[in-house]
Parts: C-alpha cells; sequence; structure tokens
C-alpha cells in the first residue's frame, strides 16, 4: 500500500463498509440513528467543504465504521472521534490501522454520549485556541449536539457538519421565515451559519428516508463588535436563551403575552422593541437587548412577578 494519502483506495466504499460491519457483527441502528456513508466522494466533499487542513485539530462526534473519519485523517489532521457505541469505537483503530496505517497515531476514540463531553472528559482539546468539528450527526440530536458543545467549548471554532435537510434549513434560518426557531436564534448567539449543499439519500447505508445537507459554522472572534455576546457574560447567554424558549415556546402570541412573567413593560421601551411584534421576528441581538434591558430595570425596580420567583 502507497504511503500517499490522497490515494483513493484508502477510502471505505460500500463494500468495504459491509464487510466490516459483518466482521465486527454491527449492524446500523436506529435508537442511534445511524447511516453509514458508503460513497468516498461525499466524504472527502465534507473535508473540503470544511477546509480541514494538516495543521487542524479536528473532532469527529458519531464516526460509526469511519467513512468520514479517514477523510479527515488523510488531510493530515490530527483528530479525536467520540462514538457512543462501544462496538464501533473498539473497531475504529483497527479500521484505520488497515486502510490508512500512517495515521493511526493521529487518531483518539472516545467512547461517550456527545451530550456528556466536557473540556475535562475529552481534554485533547484544552489546549487548542481553536478546534473544528466536523461530522455526519444522527437526526434526532443533531442540534442539542451542536449547541451544548458550543456551550462548553469556547475554542469550537467551527464546524461542518451533515445533517437531515429539515434541521439544516433550520439551522441556517433567518428572521421572519416559518422556520426560524429556537435553533436559528440560540445558533447566532455564537456565530454565523450557512448551508453549503445538499447530500442525496443513495450515499448511505441503510439510506435514510429524509435528505441531508450540509451546514457550515463560523464562531465569532471574542472580540467582534458584530457578536450579540459582545461584552457580556455567560449569565446573560442563560436569559438571552430563556427569553428565546419562552417567545417561541407560544410563537403565535405577541412578545408582550409570550414574555409577560419575565419582561416589564418598561423594558421593551429601554430596548427599542415594540411588545406587539412575535418572536420570530427578532434577531438574536435583539433579544440580547432585550435580556440587557430585562437586567438594567430588574437592578433599578424588581417586578412583582421577579420577587414571585
Amino acid at each position: 500500500m502507497s504511503n500517499n494519502t490522497s490515494t483513493t483506495g484508502h477510502l471505505l466504499g460500500a463494500a468495504d463498509i459491509r464487510r466490516i460491519a459483518a466482521e465486527a457483527g454491527i449492524s446500523p441502528t436506529k435508537k442511534f440513528g445511524q447511516n453509514f456513508v458508503i460513497d468516498p466522494g461525499t466524504v472527502r466533499r465534507i473535508v473540503r467543504e470544511a477546509d480541514v487542513t494538516t495543521n487542524d485539530h479536528v473532532m469527529e462526534v458519531g464516526p460509526g465504521l469511519g467513512s468520514l473519519t479517514l477523510a479527515i485523517l488523510e488531510t493530515g489532521a490530527t483528530m479525536t472521534a467520540v462514538e457512543i457505541d462501544p462496538p464501533l469505537a473498539e473497531r475504529l483503530p483497527r479500521t484505520v490501522a488497515e486502510f490508512m496505517p500512517e495515521a493511526a497515531d493521529r487518531l483518539t476514540v472516545v467512547n461517550r454520549d456527545a451530550l456528556t463531553v466536557t473540556p475535562d472528559n475529552v481534554p485533547d482539546f484544552n489546549g487548542d485556541t481553536s478546534f473544528t468539528l466536523v461530522a455526519n450527526l444522527p437526526y434526532n440530536v443533531a442540534t442539542p449536539i451542536l449547541l451544548t458543545l458550543l456551550e462548553r467549548f469556547d475554542s469550537l471554532g467551527s464546524f461542518l457538519v451533515m445533517v437531515q435537510k429539515e434541521v439544516a434549513d433550520r439551522l441556517a434560518a433567518k428572521p421572519g421565515s416559518k422556520i426560524y426557531g429556537t435553533p436559528s436564534v440560540k445558533l447566532a448567539w455564537y456565530g454565523t451559519a450557512e448551508r453549503v449543499g445538499t447530500i442525496g439519500r443513495n450515499v448511505f447505508w441503510p439510506a435514510p428516508n429524509v435528505d441531508s445537507a450540509l451546514v457550515k459554522f463560523t464562531r465569532y472572534a471574542a472580540d467582534d463588535t458584530q457578536a450579540p455576546s459582545h461584552g457580556k457574560s455567560s449569565a446573560d447567554r442563560e436569559l438571552v436563551f430563556r427569553l428565546i424558549d419562552a417567545a417561541f415556546g407560544q410563537r403565535r402570541k405577541t412578545l408582550h403575552a409570550a414574555l409577560k412573567t419575565i419582561v416589564p413593560a418598561e423594558a421593551f421601551a429601554a430596548a427599542g422593541i415594540d411588545p406587539t411584534r412575535r418572536g420570530e421576528t427578532l434577531t438574536v441581538t435583539e433579544f440580547a437587548a432585550l435580556a440587557a434591558a430585562v437586567q438594567s430595570t430588574a437592578h433599578a425596580t424588581p417586578t412583582t412577578d421577579e420577587v414571585e420567583q
């Protein structure tokens, strides 16, 4: 086998995927939302869209049988794969040793649920000024995984993920659209997201009954004045997210009605936001302004509702 890491034979095709699965006694499960990519062109495209280079440190969530893992390693990058399913986590290093032995020392595998990952239990990323997430995420938990990792890892600077097309549309949605909702606004707190392509069903085994799409995200720099969190603390983020949850929990209601137990009338005026608007029309910056107004009015005179709470 050649040491040229761009050799096509290093990546997994349909026959490889089925053989590895059979040898390991692994079958895709609905429980973990597993659909394995069987097309080398697709995983190379994902890595290319993610701009992964030799110098990058990459986190992959849900590596499955290793299709995308090998494509990431092919760039020369160092990576940590987080896999919830013990048989898959155990098998992955063997697959890399077989198909790309020269990359084996650049892979770390962590067997745990991505929703439980922290800088303490996955310390690889502690010393990084910035790392990137590249993943084919399980459809049922994609949004909570992304928001949890962004909250816990300040150094998660970007991600390129493949998710269900509907989820991708929601993550990248802008104010005023019907699909703009909680995930759209919360993700916008951290940075900017865009859809960068669609993926057909035939590149997966088993083929899902939905189309997939790629979402690319770039986190705001700490000193970016465009960031809604500019100059704000995590306590502010908690209040902003509380307002977002309340506004979209009753999205047909006006802000005044949906937020009446949290936002006093004078806070709307202080933030310059019309209380007859609905949550789906607000940008994350407006939600942040409203939260700041709530905090400043609370320091002045606590409302009856706040006293009761």
